[in-house]
C-alpha cells in the first residue's frame, strides 16, 4: 500500500507556472505507475498525465501536451508535474494517483484504474 501527499498548488496568473509534487510513503514507490488527474468544479475527474515505473514512458492529455511535464524521482519517492503556460481552464483540484504494475513501461491513463489517491491540491489560474 502507498500513501500519497500532494503539494505545490496555489493561485497564479494566466501564462504563469507551477510545479506540483506528490510524495509517496513506503519503500516500493518504483513498483507503481503514477499519474496526475484533475477535477474542476461541476466536472468529472479527467486524466492529465501519466508516467511509467521507470520514468521512461510518459503520456499527456491533448489539453496539456506541450505545456505540462510529468517526471519522477524514485530515489525521493516523488512524482512531479511541471505546469507552464497555465490557462484559466486549468483551474481544478489536482490529484496524484498510483497503481502497482508488473511492467516497467506501462502507462495508466484512465482514472478508474488507479487504486491509490492523494487528497488533492488546488490550482487556480486567474485571467
Amino acid at each position: 500500500q502507498v500513501q500519497l501527499v500532494e503539494s505545490g498548488g496555489g493561485l497564479v496568473q494566466a501564462g504563469g507556472s507551477l510545479r506540483l509534487s506528490c510524495a509517496a510513503s513506503g519503500r516500493t514507490f518504483s513498483s507503481y505507475a503514477m499519474g496526475w488527474l484533475r477535477q474542476a468544479p461541476g466536472k468529472e475527474r479527467e486524466f492529465v498525465a501519466a508516467i511509467s515505473r521507470s520514468g521512461g514512458n510518459t503520456y499527456y492529455a491533448d489539453s496539456v501536451k506541450g505545456r505540462f511535464t510529468i517526471s519522477r524521482d524514485n530515489a525521493k519517492n516523488t512524482v512531479y508535474l511541471q505546469m507552464n503556460g497555465l490557462k484559466p481552464e486549468d483551474t481544478a483540484v489536482y490529484y496524484c494517483a498510483a497503481e502497482m504494475t508488473s511492467s516497467m513501461l506501462v502507462l495508466i491513463i484512465t482514472s478508474n484504474e488507479y487504486d491509490y489517491w492523494g487528497q488533492g491540491t488546488q490550482v487556480t489560474v486567474s485571467s
